[in-house]
């Protein structure tokens, strides 16, 4: 999300206090990573500093950053944050260190060297204060030349030299007690040896194994989790999902889960062990102190050194296994946003239920809510004749042209429902109907959002509003709701959450400044996802639209209370005036290139509005014609490409699933079958779709072409409309497998079944998955596949409902 806070003119973030050289450190580390050169770094982060927004950047700005896109200066942005970090770290050891007198020439070049966080806090871990330890202990009964003497002379005999070091007093009552303390001061010094410490990780990543078992008495509570109750999978190797699943069950006190290396070397000395005896000059050559040394190099290896790396690592694991998640959530939600509007059209909302009744609601073509009703077409009332008659009086009353019905439970009822209705309606006048992913209706029905848009109106009935206005504009109506309920997520309650909420947040900022807002109709909620815009901002700009009438042109945003010239500035260019005073406010066009478009339109020696989509006219011109000292050609070209296709709106063309008359239920699907559908989630193993029968199939990665696919999101993205054939079907565990290959490979998908692999352990469930919408008690649940029995359990694990 943008980080303009809410004030007029939306101040800079302050920048790091670092030195050039370590602004050039920086810029060089991340040109690296994101592929450009450290100039467009700098400049970028200059930008940003200065309190632009990415989106603004990125369509604004392409001169100063060299063209660099959103998802690069996302990268960039996320990079920065992480860089200065670790240069305020580094900036504290120095510091530390030079106050405990201890900072050398070489500790100093070392620390400015690191790379990574974990490599700054090993090398400040011999001097990072902490709690007394036994070592410490040691050093102040005089130990420590006792250990320096053992490790520097292996010949001499441990037992006769400590026996000098025996000191009642000092509390070293005996040789055994000497040695002790001589063995905590060493295994000390070995652990924090940086070096070793940063070769023993990269051998813990290579060759350990995470391995999990039952807790002793959680079998049966833990049965979800029983295909990791003996489970083992290399530390490298294990995907996302996998890992949020161990870590899921050790939570929930089912699993034990280690990391373990070397446990099947058959060797005396296991490598790691071999690894801490030679950073330390340690070998056994028979001498008297060799053996206590060898065991020192043990015990530090098992004691101090295991555990910590332990933790380390399974942190990282967690780490990019949330990464991982949260990059999933957002492919998912950015395709789910940019998703097709049906238009503006006067629509029909239909919300599903049985006993409690369909909810329904109409809204005009602009979203308000103008009629709703509630009808009883089902058990108990079987009221069908009625319900039939006030859908048909709604319809006509308000010249109805898009019908949105409920995925939830009953919507294939209520689709029939809404078919008969529209069998009467001539096919001139007939509205179009289509079946809606309601994900996170509910949720939105019940905020304090919906309630000061639609006040006085019951909650359910909301509900019905929201999911006829998701279908007109996707975009504009899933702004309102968080991200996390709209449910195209995996794992995202396990998951870091202010990572996943700021990385939701850019995918929902991206997709509403990729679109652009009319200015006139927006909502504050839409608008404050605007660059620049604020929700205070954002309320401001609405209220004076309510008092003052349309905004004629942009300009009337400066009018806006509190709207400085920083705000102006980030936000006009995605706000779009139809039918204005001046037709460039109804483009992208930003207000301060407005005179270079006009000296373009003017060398055309034609009206704006008549060159404005002459797509042939403007791809002769030659942008070099028209650059200056201010604007180079990246920005010529915009302008041009937006004259071509004013206000192009990015998202796909509107299409509908053909869901199949008489396929309504899981009981009614059969292996062969071939049926559309529609996308609804896309992890790393598959696609989830739906194929109206109120449970998602999982089209597995293997399934998903002719070809070797690596990757489910090249392939297809949430909201395709996708032709699937049925594999299997497991009405007992709710479980669907498809394929979208043309030649079916039914023996594969078998063996993919019976191959052991493990499951996930959050499905299935009683009822079906996550509740539908959020709502308690409703929903369906994923179904499917993965490699062996884990990816059926997947598709009933995702919480699709934004639990």
């Amino acid at each position: 999300m943008s980080e303009i806070v809410e004030t007029a003119t939306a101040p800079a973030r302050k920048p790091a206090a670092v030195s050039p050289d370590v602004a050039l450190r920086i810029a060089r580390r991340i040109a690296v990573e994101i592929g450009c050169q450290p100039n467009q770094v700098n400049a970028t982060v200059t930008l940003l500093d200065e309190g632009s927004t990415v989106p603004f950047i990125a369509r604004y700005r392409k001169e100063a950053t060299g063209g660099l896109d959103d998802t690069q200066l996302r990268k960039l942005e996320e990079r920065l944050i992480y860089l200065r970090e670790m240069e305020d770290r580094r900036a504290a050891i120095l510091k530390s260190i030079e106050e405990q007198g201890k900072l050398t020439d070489d500790l100093a070049a070392r620390i400015a060297a690191a790379d990574t966080k974990a490599v700054l806090e090993d090398l400040y871990l011999p001097y990072k204060k902490k709690r007394r330890t036994k070592a410490q202990i040691a050093r102040e009964a005089g130990l420590e030349p006792l250990a320096d003497a053992l490790l520097a002379d292996p010949l001499k005999v441990p037992e006769t030299e400590a026996v000098a070091y025996v000191d009642a007093d000092k509390g070293v009552e005996d040789v055994k007690a000497a040695l002790d303390g001589a063995r905590q001061i060493l295994m000390e010094r070995f652990s924090e040896n940086a070096e070793l410490v940063g070769r023993l990780r990269q051998h813990l990543m290579d060759n350990g194994v995470v391995k999990s078992a039952v807790v002793d008495g959680q079998q049966e509570a833990g049965a979800k989790f029983a295909d990791y109750f003996d489970y083992r999978e290399k530390w490298s190797k294990i995907p996302s999902h996998r890992a949020l699943a161990l870590f899921r069950g050790r939570n929930e006190g089912v699993l034990s889960v280690d990391l373990v290396v070397d446990v099947d070397d058959p060797s005396p000395l296991k490598p790691a062990e071999r690894m801490v005896a030679h950073a330390a000059g340690i070998a056994d050559k028979g001498r008297p102190a060799d053996k206590w040394l060898m065991d020192v190099a043990r015990w530090a290896w098992k004691v101090k050194l295991a555990l910590h790396l332990e933790l380390d690592l399974m942190g990282v694991l967690r780490e990019k296994a949330e990464e991982e998640a949260i990059q999933v959530f957002a492919r998912n939600l950015k395709d789910l946003l940019l998703a097709a509007p049906a238009g503006a059209r006067a629509t029909l909302g239909l919300d599903p239920g049985i006993r409690t009744g369909v909810k329904v609601a109409v809204v005009d073509a602009t979203g308000k809510l103008v009629d709703t009703a509630t009808i009883y077409p089902f058990q108990p009332r079987n009221d069908v004749a009625g319900s039939r008659a006030t859908l048909l009086a709604l319809i006509a009353k308000h010249k109805v042209g898009l019908i949105a019905i409920g995925n939830g439970t009953a919507s294939r009822e209520t689709d029939r429902l809404a078919a008969d209705v529209l069998a009467d309606i001539p096919a001139a006048q007939r509205p179009v109907k289509v079946i809606v992913n309601e994900a996170g209706a509910s949720v939105y029905s019940a905020s304090e959002l919906a309630a000061k848009e639609m006040p006085g109106v019951d909650v359910s009935l909301r509900g019905a509003a929201s999911i006829a206005r998701r279908l007109q504009d996707p975009l504009a109506e899933l702004v309102k709701i968080e991200p996390k309920s709209i449910g195209v997520g995996q794992y995202q309650h396990d998951v870091n959450q202010s990572k996943l909420a700021r990385a939701l947040d850019a995918v929902v900022e991206d997709a509403v400044n990729a679109v652009g807002v009319d200015l006139n109709t927006a909502s504050p909620a839409l608008l404050a996802r605007i660059s620049g815009l604020s929700e205070s901002l954002a309320r401001a700009v609405v209220e004076h639209r309510e008092a003052i009438g349309r905004f004629r042109n942009r300009k009337q945003l400066m009018e806006v209370p509190r709207l400085g010239a920083k705000a102006f500035e980030l936000c006009a260019g995605f706000l779009r005036i139809p039918d204005g005073d001046n037709p460039l406010d109804a483009s992208s066009v930003h207000p301060e290139t407005y005179p270079l478009a006009e000296r373009i339109v003017k060398a055309c020696g034609r009206d704006v509005r008549a060159l404005m989509g002459d797509s042939g006219f403007l791809k002769s011109l030659d942008p070099e014609r028209f650059t200056d000292e201010r604007f180079g050609l990246p920005t010529v070209r915009d302008i041009i490409a937006e004259l071509e296709k004013p206000g192009r709106d990015p998202r796909p063309e509107f299409k509908t699933a053909a869901l199949q008359e008489g396929v309504e239920e899981i009981s009614d699907l059969k292996p062969g079958m071939k049926l559309e559908g529609t996308v609804t989630n896309v992890t790393n193993f598959g696609a989830f779709v739906d194929i109206g029968v109120h449970q998602d199939g999982l089209v597995h990665v293997s399934q998903l072409a002719d070809r070797f696919v690596d990757d489910p999101h090249k392939v297809v993205k949430a909201g395709d409309i996708v032709s699937v054939t049925v594999l299997e079907v497991d009405q007992k565990r709710k479980r669907i497998s498809l394929s979208m290959r043309q030649a079916v490979d039914y023996q594969a998908a078998r063996e993919r079944r019976d191959d052991g692999g493990p499951r996930d352990p959050r499905g299935p469930r009683p009822g079906g998955g996550a509740p539908k919408g959020g709502r308690p008690g409703g929903g369906r649940p994923a179904g499917g596949g993965e490699t062996g029995a884990m990816a059926a359990a997947l598709a009933a694990a995702l919480n699709r409902r934004g639990k």
